[in-house]
């Protein structure tokens, strides 16, 4: 099977803007989260490259990371009391999952799109 020429939209520049990995100019979202089924402007099959789990995988790892590395350093720094943690780092957490769980599946399911397009069978 005989593939065309890939498509030359930057993977991490399509799904960091949440546009469609073959154009580019389409959405790639339908919601905050749900990817589309078909891009409205050329028609890719989107849908076959939801990626489940893993965006939010790669959130708690990074967030994870970054939270917990600010918090001990706080803890050192400053010594604030327990309850004043537990003021600011919910809250934190939260919005860091927000503003970074859409644009990395963004770039997951546009990386899923370039490498694995002529495998994707809808399921």
């Amino acid at each position: 099977m005989t593939e065309g020429p890939r498509p030359t939209v930057s993977p991490l520049r399509a799904g960091l803007a949440g546009r469609c990995p073959n154009c580019g100019s389409g959405p790639m979202f339908r919601g905050f989260l749900a990817v589309a089924d078909r891009c409205a402007v050329c028609g890719e099959d989107l849908g076959a490259h939801e990626q489940g789990d893993g965006p939010a995988v790669f959130v708690i790892l990074i967030l994870g990371l970054l939270v917990v590395a600010a918090a001990l350093l706080v803890e050192i720094r400053f010594t604030p009391p327990l309850w004043l943690h537990a003021l600011v780092w919910p809250p934190v957490i939260v919005l860091g999952a927000l503003a970074l769980l859409r644009p990395l599946k963004g770039v997951l399911v546009a990386l899923h799109f370039r490498h694995r397009k002529g495998d994707v069978e809808r399921g």
